[in-house]
């Protein structure tokens, strides 16, 4: 938009992504995820009938590392700093 144009001519960012690295996005906000939903989901975490796939946990000591971690794309799943 800082040219004034909608588009921008020939430019394709896909074409800039290494091979084998998944590109995706979200741009819902916390009020899209109604109560009830979250709820359930949290309700069956505490069941043990859902998992959150921790890959995982640091200490606050070890925040460096699980910031390094995360951009090198090094976990499977959530990556959890304890306080």
């Amino acid at each position: 938009m800082l040219s004034n144009e909608w588009t921008v001519p020939d430019f394709y960012p896909i074409a800039y992504l290494p091979h084998g690295v998944r590109l995706s996005a979200y741009s819902g906000e916390a009020a899209d995820l109604p109560a009830d939903i979250l709820q359930s989901f949290l309700d069956g975490v505490a069941a043990g009938r859902l998992t959150v796939p921790i890959d995982r946990t640091y200490t606050l000591d070890e925040i460096t590392t699980a910031h390094a971690d995360m951009e090198a794309g090094n976990a499977t799943g959530k990556l959890v700093v304890l306080p």
